[in-house]
């Protein structure tokens, strides 16, 4: 039963660890794309689950919600996935003269594929340009595992914002989904003034600042919150004196008789008046051979003979006192961990020190047994490990890895400097081989954890 609660106990602090970072980091992504006036048609903490619970911004669109599956979390923002469709202008113009079609209506009335005029619906609906319309009689449901197979117009006001586009949008003039609506631009104008409220339509430093502000979410909640233990909470600071502030059960020093809050007046000899020349002392001792210490119980001198084997610990610990810093040193010893914390993650790609950063660094296993510890230690404790795990997830994602947010950055530069985009095998190539690669960090930091925790 212990074990069934201790694993247990690590999954659901686990979850909460990561699900709580993985939603700040999206969180990052969502502000930074509203910014650039981008359109962001769902933000959930979990994975993706047709069993959810949502709420629609009456404002935005947007549907907030919270899946069972607490493994992380995503922000859908318009136009992030590769496009190479040469039929999305006619497909977005059709749909919107017409209402409501399907996908086989669409293909005869253009005279294309219903592959091609598919595949055009799947990345307007991305855009959030048009609504999917979903026939339960076909067992087509959303966040089911294929795509609907009949497409509507999204209500739209008269200059065309739809819902999605926030305070631009005129509700009480506006039509209703699946209402004609006709543009006074082309096709080709339409989708392009579509293309201009989605990630595809923006320059590269924005590109940029909507792929970075997650990492940077992360740096910035990780920070603040180590900020506030060290300055709320306090850390605990050794008291430089002879009295014992605590005792370890079964050590040669509890053997001994020696209680928390008795004073060590010499040790082995030595007179000892406060901490640092008990450390002194212990330091003259040679393992395996016996020593007197004598110190003061409730007013009363006793002596007593101890030894310390070889590897062992005398089995006493100084009093500590709780400091709290001012803003400027909380500030300085935080800062400290996020420079400690990028150095570590830059080794990984350094292959003299590849090896030993991943040795030393831990899964979802090991983050969830130190969660569940951590909690076990008070909120303090938690609430700092998860400041750290803060800083790791932002650096990590700096990694120039696809999927991770350093990998498409270092696509988007390439393109921005090649002066066109990369061809959609290409990336979705890249892609491919980052998961692989990533999938194998994953595994191997999971066999450490099973090792190191498990077996």
């Amino acid at each position: 039963m212990d074990m069934l609660i201790s694993v247990l106990s690590s999954i659901f602090w686990g979850l909460v660890v990561l699900s709580v970072l993985v939603g700040i980091h999206e969180g990052g992504h969502f502000l930074a794309s509203r910014a650039c006036g981008v359109r962001v048609t769902e933000f959930f903490l979990g994975l993706p689950c047709r069993f959810n619970l949502h709420h629609v911004s009456r404002r935005i669109g947007t549907k907030f919600g919270v899946t069972p599956i607490l493994l992380g979390g995503y922000a859908m923002v318009c136009g992030m996935d590769p496009e190479d469709n040469t039929h999305a202008a006619s497909v977005l113009g059709l749909i919107h003269a017409e209402g409501v079609l399907s996908v086989e209506d669409i293909a005869q009335k253009l005279n294309i594929s219903e592959d091609d005029a598919m595949e055009s619906c799947i990345q307007l609906m991305g855009w959030g340009s048009i609504a999917p319309v979903y026939d339960e009689a076909k067992g087509e449901k959303p966040s089911g595992s294929t795509y609907p197979t009949t497409y509507a117009s999204m209500p739209r006001d008269h200059e065309g914002n739809t819902i999605y586009d926030g305070r631009a949008f005129k509700r009480d003039e506006a039509t209703k989904q699946g209402e004609g609506w006709r543009s006074a631009l082309s096709d080709e104008q339409f989708l392009e003034r579509e293309r201009t409220k989605t990630y595809a339509g923006l320059g590269w430093l924005k590109r940029v600042f909507i792929l970075i502000a997650g990492i940077g979410v992360n740096i910035i909640a990780g920070f603040l919150l180590l900020m506030s233990i060290y300055m709320v909470v306090g850390v605990p600071v050794a008291v430089n004196s002879n009295v014992v502030g605590s005792v370890t059960a079964a050590s040669p020093a509890a053997d001994a008789g020696i209680q928390e809050g008795d004073t060590i007046l010499s040790f082995n000899g030595m007179e000892t008046t406060d901490w640092s020349s008990i450390e002194d002392a212990a330091a003259l001792t040679t393992p395996g051979e016996p020593f007197d210490i004598t110190y003061e119980h409730e007013g009363v001198e006793h002596t007593s003979t101890l030894i310390v084997e070889e590897g062992e610990n005398i089995g006493i610990s100084a009093q500590t006192t709780t400091y709290r810093l001012g803003p400027i040193e909380a500030a300085r010893v935080s800062f400290a961990y996020v420079a400690m914390t990028g150095q570590t993650i830059a080794q990984l790609v350094n292959p003299a020190h590849t090896l030993d950063v991943l040795n030393n660094s831990t899964s979802i296993v090991g983050i969830s047994v130190i969660s569940a510890q951590a909690a076990a230690e008070g909120p303090a404790t938690l609430l700092r490990f998860a400041a750290l795990i803060s800083f790791s997830l932002g650096f990590m994602n700096l990694l120039p890895i696809p999927p991770l947010d350093g990998g498409k950055i270092l696509i988007e530069t390439i393109q921005a400097i090649i002066r066109r985009p990369l061809s959609v095998r290409v990336q979705n190539a890249v892609s491919i081989a980052g998961i692989a690669l990533f999938g194998f960090l994953f595994l191997y930091l999971l066999r450490g954890d099973i090792l190191r925790f498990i077996l």
